[in-house]
């Protein structure tokens, strides 16, 4: 089930979007403003954003958003000029939709966006490192990598978060599956050597180290 952070300052408006979705089977989290957004991102799929909050712009929040998680994002606003959908766009709006609007003509936007996300999540590639995390398999350069299920687990949870720091804890926490596979401290370093083994060089590095904290995904080739 993916989930649906709704940012917006109108209650009826938030709370009818609110229904409709959960309705629909979406989980949803209906916020008023930019601060509780923030707060509550990291539990959201999609991001359904209203452009006028009462305490942040929707385009800078677009761009705050975009660089701590890679996650699709749907404008809803008044703002009609092509110079504001121009600029929605620019800050990394995935879809721009004005007030007012159609409530199925929205569902299926939602799940447009949700099914190029599907599809952007099953394969990472920046033109040295190719993973199909679908099909298990990945190459570096013109060569073919073979990584364990734990490594593609790994893999799949640092390219989702470029950018962000992850904390030892955050890794072994989403390495907990529901058959209850325990991944410990040890384990968890020994992979991420593995990975950097196989997929980094002189000229590539991917996973850089934050001393005392966690590591973070470059995500591209350095």
């Amino acid at each position: 089930m993916y989930t649906i952070l709704i940012a917006e300052d109108d209650g009826a408006l938030r709370n009818g979007l609110a229904f409709d979705l959960a309705a629909e089977g979406y989980g949803v989290i209906p916020v008023e403003n930019g601060r509780a957004a923030l707060a509550h991102l990291s539990s959201a799929d999609l991001v359904l954003l209203d452009v006028n909050l009462p305490d942040t712009e929707g385009f800078e929040l677009c761009r705050i958003i975009k660089i701590s998680k890679e996650i699709p994002v749907i404008f809803l606003t008044c703002r009609d000029l092509e110079q504001d959908e121009l600029q929605g766009f620019n800050c990394g709006g995935d879809d721009y939709i004005t007030k007012p609007f159609s409530l199925p003509v929205l569902r299926k936007r939602i799940a447009a966006v949700l099914k190029r996300r599907r599809a952007w999540e099953d394969v990472y590639a920046d033109g040295f490192l190719t993973v199909d995390f679908a099909g298990f398999t990945a190459s570096a350069g013109a060569e073919d990598i073979a990584f364990t299920p734990t490594e593609y687990r790994l893999l799949k949870i640092f390219t989702g978060s470029k950018g962000s720091v992850l904390t030892r804890g955050m890794l072994l926490e989403k390495l907990w599956d529901s058959k209850e596979n325990y991944v410990d401290e040890h384990t968890l370093t020994v992979n991420i050597n593995r990975i950097r083994r196989k997929i980094e060089d002189a000229d590539h590095k991917y996973i850089k180290t934050i001393y005392g904290i966690g590591y973070v995904w470059n995500g591209e080739c350095q």
